[in-house]
């Protein structure tokens, strides 16, 4: 079981962690002194498919130099404001085949990433893949 919580800090600014004891700090209002609850969610979303991503490409023996996800994602306009659409980019160095790459992302997205399986309950996520 994973643990988490949050303690209020200040106006809308909260301090959360987990069970690896690690703290982040959030803002849920307009100061923006943070990054909020739904921006956290898109970048555990990044790291979660990246992990997956870099994981599978090195399993497969492709030699890639980098690798970064951008996600952009799109909310409903009424509460709850959950995320509707979600656009994720892969920006890949390397030598990389485009099978390996588009295969990897397939099974991160079909298979591995815990994230991307709870946002597709309400969210259609696409992916491009870039080469740089």
């Amino acid at each position: 079981m994973i643990e988490a919580r949050a303690h209020w800090i200040q106006a809308d600014r909260y301090a959360g962690d987990a069970g690896s004891g690690h703290e982040i700090v959030m803002d849920a209002g307009p100061d923006k002194a943070a990054n909020s609850p739904m921006e956290l969610v898109l970048i555990a979303l990044c790291g979660c498919t990246a992990s997956d991503v870099a994981g599978i490409l090195r399993k497969k023996r492709e030699p890639f130099t980098s690798l970064e996800v951008r996600a952009s994602g799109e909310r409903a306009e009424t509460f709850p404001k959950v995320y509707t659409s979600i656009r994720l980019t892969y920006l890949v160095g390397g030598k990389v085949t485009h099978k390996a790459m588009e295969d990897a992302v397939r099974l991160s997205k079909e298979k591995y990433c815990s994230v991307s399986a709870m946002l597709e309950k309400s969210a259609t996520i696409d992916f491009t893949i870039e080469y740089v």
